[in-house]
């Protein structure tokens, strides 16, 4: 079941590969995440030495939350995953040029997962080729719709 998707990610890169990492998080995260009180739009992932590392997910605080904690809703938050799946995305993010981005936050097991995507950017003309596509089929679905009655 999915929690937060970023949509903007499919818009804005080429999704070459995908990963399923699990996040390092704090008792009110969990929480908060449940609620859905997630953003990862803006969100992007850096590698650090041999870590992940998840930059702009925004995770609000609920307003029961204690009294002894200080949420930091934008807090830098480790990824989990073999040594191996890293060492593959280092190289590939530093001599090929590609990016990491988060894809879409989800349970598994009643743990929080992040789907990491491999990907490259998407120029301008791909973005608008892209859109034209995606009108098309909904053109297409409609004319369908309208065909059948």
């Amino acid at each position: 079941m999915s929690i937060a998707d970023n949509k903007k990610a499919f818009f804005d890169y080429f999704i070459e590969d995908r990963y399923e990492a699990g996040l390092v998080l704090e008792g009110w995260e969990v929480k908060a995440i449940r609620e859905g009180r997630v953003n990862i739009k803006e969100a992007y992932v850096v590698v650090r030495g041999d870590e992940l590392f998840l930059f702009g997910c925004h995770v609000s605080a609920l307003t029961t939350a204690s009294s002894f904690s200080h949420p930091e809703a934008l807090r830098t938050r480790k990824l989990l995953l073999h040594r191996a799946e890293i060492d593959k995305l280092r190289g590939k993010v530093e001599r090929s040029g590609y990016t990491l981005v988060p894809l879409n936050l989800h349970y598994k097991g009643g743990r929080v997962k992040c789907e990491v995507g491999l990907a490259k950017g998407k120029k301008q003309h791909d973005k608008r080729a892209t859109e034209k596509d995606r009108d098309a089929k909904r053109e297409v679905a409609s004319a369908m719709k309208t065909h059948r009655r």
